[in-house]
C-alpha cells in the first residue's frame, strides 16, 4: 500500500497497533532497486509484522545525492517498492532526514543498515523513548546504487 500522506500512514500504523502487530520502519532513496535493497528490505520485515517503508522524495533526493538523482520518479520508486512482498507501507518524505516522519508513526522497531552505528540513527532516540527497539542489519558490501550507475556510465 502506498499512503497518500502521513495522516494516511500514521492511521494505518495505528490499526495495526491496535491489533497487537508490531510495526517495523526503515527509510532510503531506493533509487534503482537491487539485491542489496531486496535483502535488505526482507530482513528487516522479519523484524516484526508490517514494515513501513519511508521514501525520500525526488527532492530530498536530490538534497542528499545531487543534481543527477533521483534516476527513477518518487512515484515509480514507490510502485516499485510497493510491489515487494515484504514492504507493507511506503509513505513518501521530504525532509532531508526521517526525524520527523519517525515522530509521528512511532514503530515499534527502527531498522537500518550496517553503515550505520546506533548513535548516528536518526529516530533512535524517539523509538526507544517509546518503548522500542533499535536494529542495525548487516551491511552487504559490493551492492549499491552508485555502483551500479557507475557500470552504466562506463558502457
Amino acid at each position: 500500500m502506498i499512503a497518500k500522506n502521513w495522516i494516511d500512514a500514521k492511521k494505518q500504523v495505528d490499526k495495526w497497533k491496535s491489533t497487537g502487530l508490531k510495526v517495523v520502519f526503515t527509510n532510503g532513496c531506493f533509487d534503482i532497486l537491487h539485491r542489496g535493497h531486496v535483502e535488505y528490505l526482507t530482513d528487516a520485515k522479519a523484524c516484526g509484522d508490517k514494515l513501513v517503508t519511508a521514501l525520500n522524495s525526488d527532492g530530498s533526493v536530490r538534497g542528499l545525492k545531487g543534481d543527477s538523482r533521483p534516476i527513477q520518479s518518487q512515484d515509480d520508486r514507490a510502485a516499485i517498492l510497493n510491489a515487494l512482498a515484504s514492504v507493507d507501507l511506503v509513505v513518501v518524505f521530504d525532509e532531508e532526514t526521517p526525524a520527523e516522519i519517525i515522530k509521528t508513526l512511532i514503530p515499534d522497531v527502527l531498522v537500518k543498515g550496517g553503515d550505520y552505528t546506533p548513535e548516528t540513527i536518526v529516530g533512535a532516540d524517539t523509538v526507544t523513548a517509546n518503548g522500542g527497539e533499535v536494529k542495525i542489519i548487516p551491511f552487504r558490501s559490493g551492492q549499491s546504487t552508485s555502483i551500479i550507475i557507475e557500470k552504466i556510465i562506463k558502457l
